[in-house]
């Protein structure tokens, strides 16, 4: 309590009537990178209180659902479900309700512990579920915002971000505290590839890059592949997914 008495963003938010503190962090991002248009559908993960969906409603004239598995008190044309972001069930009762989503916000953590290195995977697991949320919902072109705790395992997180994101950032806005090692993985352009890192392909080399790698197709989608010619036929693992191209390498090579 003592901390909040001279935190300005606590008594902007009493005097402003936001639910909290963290109502300014989206304001911040939301205008540093335009999350959020005017007619936008927007999903908020995690959304207790509710500061977020205030902010959201403010932005948008479109819809604003917020979902958390705490009841969160009503917010004027704002929907709310008390549920679980893990669960098959909220993706398919959001696209029933939405149809169409914009964007998707996550400022959830995990329960703290005070371990750091367990803390911050936990919070690395509630992001991962965040993300594939975001691309079992978002339309081409949708947004993201997640919370992650810093630590060995964000590299990892933000390379995942960038296999659905034309942009990617890191941010950590003014209001977050001092102390806090939260950051704001932001992606922007969400997009859909036919394959995903990690996929198997046998595929025949059409052709020649001009960085000298052999030049694949699966679905029409160009997969660049090194040590290769035209005319061979390899098997290969996706290492890469990029917006327009993806990159694979050989894990077997066949006789035609």
């Amino acid at each position: 309590m003592v901390k909040r008495k001279y935190d300005p963003y606590y008594k902007q938010a009493k005097k402003e009537g936001y639910r909290s503190r963290a109502a300014y962090k989206l304001m911040e991002i939301s205008e540093r990178f335009y999350i959020i248009e005017e007619d936008d559908n927007v999903v908020d993960l995690g959304a207790a209180p509710g500061g977020w969906l205030q902010v959201a409603r403010e932005f948008t004239t479109g819809r604003v659902v917020g979902i958390d598995i705490s009841p969160i008190e009503p917010i004027e044309g704002v929907l709310t479900l008390r549920a679980d972001l893990r669960e098959s069930s909220t993706v398919s009762k959001v696209q029933e309700l939405m149809g169409e989503v914009d964007v998707v916000l996550c400022d959830a953590a995990p329960n703290l512990s005070g371990a750091w290195s367990y803390d911050h995977a936990r919070s690395i697991e509630l992001a991962e579920s965040a993300l594939m949320f975001a691309c079992e919902t978002l339309s081409i072109g949708g947004n993201f915002v997640c919370k992650v705790f810093q630590g060995d395992m964000l590299d990892e997180f933000i390379k995942k971000a960038r296999e659905h994101f034309r942009i990617v950032r890191v941010f950590t806005p003014k209001a977050s505290r001092k102390e806090s090692a939260e950051v704001y993985v932001v992606g922007k352009d969400y997009f859909r590839s036919p394959i995903n890192v990690g996929d198997m392909f046998t595929v025949e080399i059409l052709g020649m890059g001009k960085e000298g790698d052999g030049i694949a197709k699966v679905e029409d989608f160009v997969v660049f592949v090194p040590d290769t010619s035209p005319g061979d036929r390899v098997r290969i693992k996706i290492k890469k997914v990029a917006p327009s191209y993806a990159k694979g390498e050989i894990t077997k090579k066949r006789n035609m």
